[in-house]
């Protein structure tokens, strides 16, 4: 009993040393004020336990704002959150918007690239399309790291395979003749260390964050990644106006992505006591997890449109240069509407994903969005047809919109829908599935292009009609969610301190 109570003392301990370590850097609050809890900024929020005769009760809020939860065991727990976690949350960010610059570096500029290495864009496509296939080739890593290793781990390998892909793509631009295959070899190094960070946001804020900012938390980190690709189609054609531009533009991209990739060794692995209820829940084995999400179909019903949608989006970030310029656009002008597609996507999550904290609508959020989409992919047909950039740049708006949107509400729902599965897993299934379909979505569309014959000639109309159809077919799957197996929010209710409740869809 005793050795309980020292352990308790302990670890309430370290926490408030930390919350004491965080007070004075604000510069305003003593150790003392931090034990007493008087000063709002060192604990942003708190749970806490309270005998309730034995019955578990829903959380309120104190009139000083603070949630207090009722659990059944009675026992006083406290469950603080920590600003040190806006660092890892950073680092994050920076990783994903690099490792997306480094993936579109050479597509927004695919025929000054062509150029400099003596080929034709259909081989530079391959640079993108390898690193599509990287990832996927690196997704069981992924998985084993954050369930064993959890995102500090992650995000230091990352880091250290950014760093190498990097600097040997530059070498490869270096060389005379240029190396195509040096920089595809970079590349590669690069594709394998985004899942690190693409399917780290879900396990970090599972970590890291409570119930009411887990969602804006993926949010930020999840669509940093897009919105790397969009610094890179808009910036790198300025970066690489002709062949020779090619070395400066590639140096550049490195020093950026090596500044970035540095303070991923001073991360912390965790907080010093748990954030939240569902935060103390120890994920299942990878076997037992594998089954549970095999028997889900809930989980089915998701990955498929995700997956074809991310697919989509890798594709025409990817493509979108060679499906422009046949219409009398120019790189720069392509560029730009690639920036709007991820730019306007961005505006969208960061106004929806507070909205949906609040409010958990998941479900009515996505069934909205998906036929949105498909609607957009429809339109876009004949966009570029029209030769005016009004057309391509509002369809891509609303397509960025309902899309970005869309991704973190999709992957924080999945962690619910899963539980208790851990949410590294299912979210890298999900993006692996869309890197896949991306690297085979490219290839198709290629071959779909039309030659010199064509009018315009090397038009990708074949593509775009393919493109459409294929998102429209995944449309009923989302419209399915709900009425199709058995949906719970298993980790919402056990951070409201209330059992689980089944809901027959």
């Amino acid at each position: 009993m005793r050795g309980d109570q020292a352990e308790r003392h302990q670890t309430r301990g370290e926490a408030e040393r930390l919350l004491s370590g965080d007070s004075m850097e604000m510069g305003d609050t003593s150790p003392q004020q931090t034990r007493e809890h008087k000063h709002p900024s060192q604990v942003e929020e708190r749970y806490t336990d309270e005998q309730s005769n034995g019955q578990a009760s829903s959380s309120r809020l104190t009139a000083a704002g603070e949630e207090e939860v009722a659990p059944i065991n009675g026992r006083h727990t406290v469950y603080r959150v920590y600003k040190i976690r806006w660092f890892g949350l950073s680092q994050l960010i920076l990783l994903n918007i690099v490792v997306s610059w480094d993936w579109l570096s050479f597509s927004a500029v695919a025929n000054t690239a062509a150029d400099f290495y003596s080929t034709n864009p259909s081989i530079i496509n391959w640079l993108s399309t390898g690193f599509l296939f990287a990832f996927v080739a690196a997704a069981p890593a992924t998985i084993w790291t954050l369930h064993t290793g959890g995102p500090r781990l992650a995000i230091i390998i990352a880091s250290i395979l950014i760093l190498l892909g990097n600097w040997i793509r530059y070498a490869g631009t270096r060389t005379s003749p240029p190396s195509f295959g040096l920089t595809m070899f970079g590349q590669i190094l690069i594709g394998l260390a985004q899942p690190f960070v693409l399917s780290a946001p879900t396990r970090y804020s599972d970590i890291w964050f409570t119930p009411s900012g887990r969602v804006s938390a993926t949010a930020v980190a999840s669509l940093a990644n897009p919105f790397g690709g969009a610094l890179g189609q808009l910036i790198n054609p300025f970066l690489a106006a002709k062949a020779s531009d090619i070395p400066n533009m590639t140096l550049y991209v490195a020093i950026i992505s090596t500044v970035a990739s540095i303070p991923s060794f001073f991360i912390p692995s965790k907080p010093p006591t748990p954030v939240s209820p569902s935060s103390t829940h120890t994920a299942p084995g990878i076997r037992e997890t594998v089954n549970l999400l095999g028997r889900n179909p809930t989980f089915y019903l998701i990955l498929l449109p995700f997956a074809v949608y991310v697919g989509f989006f890798n594709s025409i970030s990817s493509l979108l240069t060679q499906i422009m310029t046949p219409y009398g656009f120019s790189e720069t002008e392509s560029g730009i509407a690639g920036a709007v597609l991820i730019l306007i996507g961005l505006v969208s999550a960061a106004v929806t994903s507070p909205i949906m904290d609040r409010t958990k609508a998941y479900l009515p959020f996505i069934k909205t969005s998906v036929p949105l989409i498909a609607l957009c992919y429809l339109a876009f047909i004949w966009a570029p047809g029209t030769r005016s950039l009004v057309a391509p740049y509002i369809i891509l708006a609303i397509l960025g919109a309902a899309s970005f949107s869309l991704v973190p509400v999709a992957l924080e729902w999945l962690v619910e829908v899963t539980w208790p599965v851990g949410p590294e897993t299912g979210s890298t299934i999900c993006w692996t599935g869309g890197q896949l379909l991306g690297g085979i979505f490219i290839v198709i569309s290629d071959v779909l292009k039309e030659g010199s014959e064509g009018n315009p000639p090397f038009t990708m109309g074949k593509a775009l009609i393919f493109q459409a159809v294929v998102s429209a077919a995944v449309v009923p799957c989302a419209m399915c969610l709900g009425l199709v197996g058995k949906v719970t929010r298993g980790r919402l209710e056990v951070d409201k301190g209330v059992a689980a409740e089944d809901r027959e869809g």
